[in-house]
């Protein structure tokens, strides 16, 4: 697969987990919101919100039970239902919250077409 194409050179796994989302710079529980992921992958993540986030804007990611993640928006697109679907690419380090060490590429079956 050409991953120029889609700009992703790593596997994205489709596991919905509750976060709590939040501005990195200024996070306040005013700011921060309870959300759920789209999918996940040791880079960076999909993430729903309720509000327009900015192209550059750092947050914080932070799953139940696990090390927060901060990362850089890289794309927020809106939905329907006025909510908002963004990309997360995280900064120097890769996650690693457990439910990337649960599927790891060796344990993932993809159906075959």
């Amino acid at each position: 697969m050409d991953h120029t194409l889609s700009g992703r050179m790593e596997r994205r796994l489709p596991i919905v987990a509750v976060v709590r989302l939040a501005r990195a710079e200024r996070a306040s529980t005013d700011e921060e919101e309870r959300t759920y992921t789209d999918n996940i992958s040791s880079c960076g993540v999909r993430v729903y919100s309720t509000r327009s986030w900015q192209l550059g804007d750092t947050v914080e990611v932070v799953p139940r039970n696990e090390d927060s993640a901060r990362g850089n928006v890289v794309y927020c697109q809106p939905l329907d239902d006025g909510r908002f679907v963004i990309g997360v690419k995280f900064q120097d380090r890769t996650a690693t919250w457990s439910a990337l060490r649960r599927y790891d590429g060796s344990q993932i079956r993809l159906p075959e077409k």
